[in-house]
């Protein structure tokens, strides 16, 4: 029982990312280790009942768990100080080109226990020069420059043994989910181009009647509190339909639980929810930061509409604007919509539209039944993480290009 009870605690923290130490921010890394155990345990408890044909009390699991929560956050907080001890941040220079590197450089700013973003340099001064600027840091961060320029500073960074964390570009993810071929003497990807096979959507659709009937059935019960919620709120109606996108470009209905004020768009149009949006009910902030008001769409997976695992829905008139700047964020619609996915699990709300795409594309070139499965797991962790519901910041750009200071 010790045993299986190791080897289960293993498989979930491989699934949930409680072995990155280090590499997780320290709260994920906590909740990725406490989620292992709650899940561990709750397969333990019903082990045991199976094995002795009772239940059991859950207080002595209630009191294992808490006890192993504290040693997991004990742990987490002591180890991170060690490490910053012994491997202090490295100190790097970011590379940038045309396209904005604001967004860039909050993401590397909220990793301070890893990085230190202490300049950056255009790629206009030349290979040569930012080769002599590197040589005061420990590392560079190569943006979304063109290829050309970035391809020559790439080999130059591998001649004089420079490390370098590279932005990757849409060709780049469609050539690193390739097959490499080896019936040459010469390297060769092949890439089919053809999204997923007929038994892959088979297996895909059969596997989505059946959760998504099951789901329907054990989640009744949130639907009668919610709604109660939501009406007593303002007494508006329940569910929210609105016209999204999916697989080929067809449109269909999606259904929520509202969040947000009665014609919430009446004046404003379309857009994105911000950080503090006064839109947002009270309720809806609940219902968000937990992704519970997406219950509803179990029954457009029923229904075929939607997948389990797949793409965000996007709005048509959105995915029309967006694709006047990346034309290519149309190749998300290979696959049908998802409830979640790739870029659910890996990216955030306010994940911006060029790197969902690149997310999106992963899950469709490395698609797999067990891929699936691994992003149906991943999902109740990222419900509950604060920072993968994070809304669009109110005037980001505007207010980032004046602190970010670039030579």
């Amino acid at each position: 029982m010790v045993a299986l009870y190791a080897a289960l605690l293993a498989l979930f923290y491989r699934t949930y990312g409680g072995f990155k130490i280090a590499y997780l921010k320290k709260g994920n890394l906590i909740w990725s280790q406490i989620l292992s155990i709650i899940f561990v345990n709750l397969i333990t408890y019903f082990q045991i009942a199976l094995i002795d044909k009772k239940l059991h009390p859950v207080y002595p699991m209630l009191v294992m768990s808490v006890g192993e929560f504290g040693i997991v956050a004990l742990w987490a907080n002591v180890f991170q100080l060690i490490y910053r001890r012994l491997f202090p941040p490295k100190k790097m220079l970011l590379i940038y080109g045309d396209r904005p590197a604001f967004h860039l450089r909050d993401k590397i700013n909220s990793r301070e226990d890893k990085y230190y973003l202490a300049g950056a340099i255009h790629i206009d001064y030349g290979a040569e020069r930012i080769m002599e600027q590197i040589r005061g840091y420990d590392a560079v961060i190569i943006g979304d420059i063109p290829a050309h320029e970035r391809n020559q500073l790439m080999k130059l960074c591998f001649e004089r043994s420079v490390r370098t964390y590279t932005v990757p570009k849409i060709s780049d993810i469609l050539l690193r989910t390739s097959t490499e071929l080896d019936i040459f003497d010469s390297p060769l990807f092949l890439s089919r181009n053809e999204g997923l096979q007929i038994e892959q959507r088979i297996v895909k659709r059969l596997c989505d009647v059946v959760l998504s009937a099951v789901g329907l059935l054990l989640t009744s019960p949130f639907f009668a509190v919610i709604a109660l919620m939501i009406k007593c709120t303002d007494r508006g109606p329940v569910f929210y339909r609105q016209d999204r996108l999916t697989k080929d470009g067809k449109v269909f209905s999606i259904c929520k639980f509202r969040t947000m004020i009665q014609d919430a768009e009446k004046h404003t149009g379309a857009r994105l929810a911000s950080d503090h949006d006064d839109r947002i009910l009270p309720v809806g902030r609940f219902l968000r930061r937990t992704r519970l008001d997406e219950l509803p769409q179990l029954w457009n997976i029923l229904k075929g509409d939607m997948s389990l695992v797949g793409p965000r829905p996007e709005r048509p008139e959105l995915a029309a604007e967006i694709e006047e700047s990346i034309p290519e964020f149309a190749y998300r619609l290979k696959v049908k919509a998802g409830l979640t996915g790739y870029a659910q699990v890996y990216g955030k709300y306010n994940t911006t539209a060029y790197d969902k795409l690149k997310l999106d594309l992963t899950y469709i070139r490395k698609y797999s039944v067990f891929l699936d499965l691994k992003m149906i797991l991943m999902t109740p962790k990222i419900m509950f993480l604060k920072e993968s519901t994070e809304g669009v910041k109110e005037g980001a750009e505007d207010g980032e290009k004046s602190e970010f200071r670039l030579f």
